[in-house]
């Protein structure tokens, strides 16, 4: 008996040992935040210093009332985006929905581009799909009668080892509006070739749900294909298990391709130097896989000091052999930051990707405020060749944007800017600048009449302004001088503000639309001069911190001495906007609900307002 006694404890001995080795080696091999920076939600930047040069982009922004500038279609939930790399051209594809999400008829939209600045008119790739009148979906009530199918997809691309490119997408089925269309319970996921000349190839299933009727789809199974190449490419991705990791939301619960089957949802993926594969998923959760996702040491886990709440995480090795994560760093989708890691576990810094909030211009099912749901491109999908971060993301749900972010990432720059356009090398004039450029506001370079290169800012949109940033090395007594031509004075605004680290601005001078230029004195306004149509003003400011006070002086005319409107130990960006700062949404704003209506004027236009920049340059003092 004793005897026993001794083996039970062993045993119970081993085991505990077993466990706490586990625990101890989940804790040390896995990815966590390492640094002390946090996001402020109070601010859509959440007072994260941007990295440098990162360029934001929106490349369809919704309007129902101006299709022909949209989508084509006037739908309002776009949402999910996906990216690939290959053939030279960047393949962006995305959901859509008339209005809300989980709301048929929805269809897939793709989107290309050569240089990721310009990109073609959105085209469906995988159309509506009309579920056969009389389905029932197992375990929920109701009769489908003139339904059509959701899209859902986790996973948008694949490259095969023949070097094709494939689109992949999910059907899935909602009875209603709160129905679940990826509980494993829709029809099946589909693939279709993306050939080089633009065209697609026909639409099959690759994969089934086990509760659809196989009889009844609209499309053929990929086994029916006469493309060998297209079977091949089919039988790779079912035999790869981090692809397959990808499909676990919509798949059936059971499905013996899936290797983890439990509900962790938007999973992505990186290799580390040893072969290791971390996995993130959604809430930031992590894991480490030692026989490329077959199986996983322990189950995903709370990344450590990472700060994510039910919006994607996307990772991935960066060219310059380090790796980055882009997440939204709070409870709320806003700031969209990025985190660089030299080892791929061990994340150190936070800074801004995208840190503004459009209005939510239209209503809709289960929308969300802010830049979510952000996608790279995944391994094998191709690398661009200049060497940076692109990724692609939603905004509201209503409109979607792509950024690319120089490698190495940074949030410092060293010299003093000398930034005169029409002198700098063609396509680097804004390399270290910041860039928030729109459809309906642009921030571009542009060679006017007179050939010469201007940092140009245009706006027409009601809602929303472009904006360019410059970071330059901190100071604390400096003088800025910067050239600005406005082509009205009637309509229109350009607000200038010199900002700390965190984004927080002491200074700001605005072109405002009654034809003066102002500077803001705490809450009130004070008039500098008035300014005409075409016309170039010159302007030198010098700021000192210490004493709180700046100088200001338009051309040859007289020095003026004004006070900071808001206290700050330096100065580390300028900004350029064509619009009034945002402060709503906030923490305290109520979420989205069933009845939010769309806001007044959704397809109102504005004359165009354009300020034309020829030149920044900076010094300390």
């Amino acid at each position: 008996m004793i005897a026993f006694q001794n083996i039970k404890t062993n045993i119970i001995t081993t085991a505990t040992i077993l466990l706490a080795c586990t625990a101890v080696n989940a804790q040390n091999d896995t990815v966590r935040y390492v640094g002390k920076t946090l996001s402020n939600i109070d601010y859509h930047h959440g007072q994260l210093s941007p990295a440098v040069g990162v360029h934001a982009t929106q490349i369809m922004r919704a309007s129902r009332e101006h299709p022909e500038k949209a989508d084509g279609f006037g739908w309002t939930y776009n949402h999910q985006p996906m990216m690939a790399y290959w053939n030279n051209t960047f393949y962006l594809h995305y959901l859509s929905d008339p209005s809300g999400e989980h709301i048929p008829p929805s269809q897939t939209l793709l989107m290309t581009s050569k240089d990721g600045v310009t990109w073609t008119k959105p085209e469906v790739i995988f159309p509506i799909y009309r579920i056969p009148d009389g389905w029932k979906k197992e375990g929920v009530e109701g009769v489908a009668k003139n339904l059509d199918a959701i899209m859902h997809q986790r996973m948008g691309f694949y490259t095969s080892k023949d070097n094709r490119l494939f689109a992949l997408a999910y059907y899935g089925i909602a009875m209603d509006e709160k129905d679940d269309p990826n509980d494993g319970k829709g029809i099946g996921r589909v693939i279709r070739e993306i050939k080089k000349d633009g065209s697609f190839g026909e639409i099959y299933f690759i994969r089934y749900n086990r509760t659809w009727d196989k009889s009844k789809s609209k499309f053929p199974f990929y086994t029916a294909s006469k493309d060998k190449g297209l079977k091949k490419a089919c039988e790779e991705i079912l035999s790869e298990p981090l692809i397959l990791q990808q499909w676990v939301e919509e798949a059936d619960r059971d499905d013996e391709l899936i290797p983890l089957q439990k509900p962790y949802k938007a999973f992505s993926y990186y290799h580390l130097p040893n072969g290791n594969v971390v996995g993130l998923w959604k809430h930031a959760l992590t894991s480490i896989s030692r026989d490329g996702g077959k199986s996983w040491d322990y189950m995903p886990l709370r990344a450590p000091g990472f700060v994510n709440s039910n919006a994607k995480i996307w990772g991935q090795k960066t060219s310059d052999n380090r790796y980055a994560t882009l997440y939204n760093p709070s409870e709320y989708r806003w700031p969209l930051a990025i985190s660089t890691s030299d080892d791929g576990l061990n994340y150190k810094d936070l800074l801004l990707v995208h840190g503004e909030v459009s209005p939510m211009r239209y209503g809709g099912n289960y929308k969300s405020a802010g830049p979510q749901y952000v996608r790279g491109i995944t391994e094998k999908n191709g690398t661009p060749s200049d060497g940076k971060i692109w990724v692609g993301y939603s905004m509201n749900k209503e409109d979607i944007w792509v950024a690319s972010i120089p490698v190495p990432v940074t949030s410092v720059v060293t010299e003093n800017v000398n930034d005169v356009f029409n002198n700098l090398p063609d396509g680097q004039e804004l390399k270290l600048w910041n860039t928030y450029d729109l459809s309906w506001a642009s921030t571009k370079i542009e060679k006017k009449a007179d050939g010469k290169k201007w940092l140009t800012l245009r706006d027409q949109d009601y809602f929303d302004y472009s904006r360019a940033e410059r970071v330059i090395p901190f100071a604390s007594k400096m003088e800025a001088v910067f050239t600005v031509k406005p082509e009205q004075n009637n309509h229109g605004l350009l607000q200038i503000e010199f900002q700390n680290k965190q984004g927080l601005p002491s200074v700001r001078l605005i072109f405002d639309s009654d034809g003066e230029l102002k500077v803001k004195n705490g809450a009130r306004l004070s008039s500098v001069t008035k300014y005409e149509a075409n016309k170039a003003y010159t302007i030198t400011v010098k700021l000192d911190a210490k004493n709180r006070q700046y100088t200001i002086k338009v051309n040859d005319g007289k020095e003026s001495t004004k006070i900071f409107y808001a206290p700050t130990d330096g100065f580390e960006r300028i900004m350029f906007r064509t619009g009034e700062q945002r402060h709503s949404p906030d923490p305290d704003t109520a979420p989205d609900t069933d009845d939010y209506d769309d806001l007044p004027q959704t397809g109102k236009l504005i004359p165009e307002a354009v300020f034309n920049i020829e030149s920044l340059v900076t010094k300390k003092l």
